[in-house]
Order: C-alpha cells, then structure tokens, then sequence
C-alpha cells in the first residue's frame, strides 16, 4: 500500500504562483496531479512517468505549470506559474506502479493522497 502526502496548497490572487509537493511512501512507476472543481468531474493536469522522464499536461496548464521529480520516484512537485481562477479547485496527488500512465484515465490509478486546495482569486 503506497501512501501519499500533498503539501503546498493556499490562497493566491490571479497571475501568482505556487508549488505543490508530493510524497509517497515507496517508488511508482509514474505519478501525477489532477484536480476536482465543485460541480466538475476529476480532470487530469500533469503527469511524469519515472524512469524515461516523460511528462504531459493537460492543454489548460500547458506552459505554465511544470511537473518535476525529486531524487528518488517517490517526490514529485507541481510548480504553478501565471495561476487564473479557473485553477482553483482541490488538487490531488496519484501513483501507479504498473501498467500504463494517462491523464486521461484518473481511475487507472491505485493510489492518491488527501488532497490539497488551490484557490485563485480574481
């Protein structure tokens, strides 16, 4: 059972950044961010596959948030630049250990953290 701690959420007006981290109790194969507004499905954002080092956005996000790892395949961090209201939501950290790695297919993945908000205001 991999677990995940999120960190680095908060408040920030619009064009402000921020950074999130995860932490997670052993290796995975790949991990991601994804986020859920109120009244919305969970969306993917960014995703890193350890190993190769690929990384994917969603379009929304594409140039200004950046997906990074740590030293070992079990930190990753999601640097949040130029953010705008239709960021906020709460965003949620998620591994796999196996198997393929999509944004597209949140329930694919096994395990996901507490989840940390990310408010924008305007």
């Amino acid at each position: 059972q991999v677990q995940l701690v999120e960190s680095g959420g908060g408040s920030v007006q619009a064009g402000g950044s921020l950074r999130l981290s995860c932490a997670a109790t052993s290796s995975n194969r790949c991990m991601g961010w994804f986020r859920q507004a109120p009244g919305k499905e969970r969306e993917g954002v960014a995703l890193i596959i350890f190993g190769r080092g690929d990384t994917y956005y969603d379009a929304s996000v594409r140039g200004r948030f950046t997906i990074s790892q740590g030293s070992a395949q079990n930190t990753v961090y999601l640097q949040m630049n130029d953010l705008e209201p239709e960021d906020t939501a709460m965003y949620y950290c998620a591994a796999k250990t196996d198997g393929p790695c999509t944004l597209r297919l949140p329930e694919k993945f096994t395990f996901w953290g507490q989840g940390t908000q990310v408010t924008v205001s305007s």
